[in-house]
């Protein structure tokens, strides 16, 4: 988890000043601010690769894909992330203040780490399931070739599936794209020793 950068609560105004000033990244839940430090060497190779693979399949399609500088608002919490890539299929909506943050994903991907995991599959999940035009939630592993994928249900369930190993692919079914995990690990080797784990990726 990342670590709080004010030491009291910060209101949704506070915040968005503070991170129009800031060099680093920081996301905003229940009024505290949490500085985000840098990605492993892992996360960004999962990440990136994982970016072209999509962003070569919706070329020529009326779809946007933003990378880890975009932020995103909930509606009724009022927080904000950074998701390590999102995507928008339709015209895409943003702040009119604030043009870095977008309120209507399509699909939002985050890659896995043991220090946000928890994060990720709980409370950033539940915050993201607010909102409406958000139909794809993907989270990809670092440690093995592994994807897990939830899907919205017309009765607003979230239906989960898998695809485990490098010969295995998933179906991005909201942007029309399929994941081939031997695309998003192609830079990985996972016989080689594991880098220390000391960043919030």
């Amino acid at each position: 988890m990342a670590i709080p950068a004010f030491d009291k609560p910060a209101t949704e105004v506070e915040y968005l000043a503070f991170e129009r000033d800031s060099e680093e990244k920081h996301e905003f839940i229940d009024g505290e601010i949490f500085a985000m430090t840098g990605a492993s060497r892992k996360h960004n190779l999962v990440a990136g690769s994982t970016y072209v693979a999509i962003y070569n399949q919706l070329r020529g399609k009326s779809c946007e894909i933003y990378p880890s500088d975009m932020k995103v608002r909930t509606p009724s919490t009022r927080s904000y992330a950074y998701p390590d890539i999102t995507v928008v299929c339709g015209e895409s909506t943003v702040d009119e203040e604030q043009q870095d943050v977008l309120l209507n994903p399509t699909l939002i991907i985050e890659v896995l780490s043991p220090t946000t995991e928890r994060f990720d599959r709980g409370m950033k999940f539940q915050r993201y399931r607010e909102l409406a035009s958000l139909q794809e939630y993907i989270l990809i592993a670092q440690d093995a070739p592994h994807i897990e994928r939830f899907v919205r249900q017309n009765d607003d369930l979230w239906q989960f599936s898998e695809a485990r190993g490098l010969q295995a692919s998933l179906d991005l079914t909201s942007i029309s794209c399929q994941l081939a995990l031997a695309a998003v690990y192609e830079q990985i080797d996972f016989d080689a020793i594991d880098e220390p784990e000391n960043s919030s990726e």
